[in-house]
């Protein structure tokens, strides 16, 4: 059979269909992102129907955000366009799914069981891997000191905005933002504030134009531990351990 739509085998042996490729398939209007987003809102469930992973552009620019989902769902997503392209996409699923369990029909109910053991296996396998390092990598998070909180929430920014395929100053400016929420702090008034006093100091015009609200953050012992703890809600938020599917 053709492949008419790119399909992944993975490690469990079961098949995953990319979002994109069905996207382009289906030649929807619609941007990816937000046709993707109102597929999902049909009442699938991220990390059981489908899976984001970043990816990277073949352009060298910012990596997008990519989804991978279920054969079942890519059934159901061709069924819900309601066009020719819709009801092609399903039947293709439909036969490679057939085929998927044709492949096991020749064997022997023994074989047949032992490879569904085998599949199984794989499968927690899989899973207990991602687990660890989710774990490994939310204990990274979590044992930020105050010594080295700058360069190690830099770092972690870094990996948020990689996984939001946005740049680094965004994804900072709204986790300042969540630091003003959760304080009852305004970073501006506190850095002209700090400016304003480092010109009664004497300093220099360039350095107090280089002093940024990171300085305003670590001259507040309290606002430190703030920004550290926003700064680890946003990194389990966007899974910075997920960096590939």
């Amino acid at each position: 059979m053709n492949e008419l739509i790119k399909t992944i085998t993975r490690d469990d042996g079961t098949i995953a269909v990319s979002g994109r490729e069905l996207h382009d398939f289906l030649e929807v209007g619609k941007d990816f992102s937000n046709w993707f987003k109102d597929m999902a809102s049909y009442g699938f469930e991220e990390g059981i129907d489908f899976s984001p992973f970043s990816a990277k552009t073949h352009n060298g620019g910012r990596p997008r955000i990519e989804y991978v989902m279920t054969l079942d769902m890519a059934k159901e997503v061709a069924m819900i366009q309601r066009t020719d392209r819709g009801k092609q996409a399903r039947q293709y699923f439909i036969e490679i799914d057939k085929q998927a369990h044709h492949d096991l029909t020749g064997l022997s109910p023994a074989t047949r069981a032992a490879v569904a053991a085998t599949q199984a296996l794989a499968a927690q396998e899989r899973r207990l891997n991602r687990v660890d390092a989710k774990v490994n990598a939310i204990s990274d998070i979590v044992s930020i000191s105050t010594m080295d909180w700058r360069r190690a929430t830099r770092e972690i920014i870094t990996k948020i905005a990689h996984m939001r395929g946005d740049d680094y100053q965004a994804t900072r400016n709204d986790i300042y933002k969540d630091v003003e929420q959760r304080g009852g702090y305004s970073l501006s008034t506190r850095l002209t504030n700090l400016r304003n006093r480092m010109a009664g100091e004497g300093q220099s015009l360039s350095k107090r134009n280089k002093t940024n609200k990171v300085d305003v953050i670590g001259n507040d012992k309290r606002l430190i531990e703030i920004y550290m703890a926003v700064v680890k809600d946003h990194a389990i938020k966007y899974r910075v351990w997920d960096n590939e599917y």
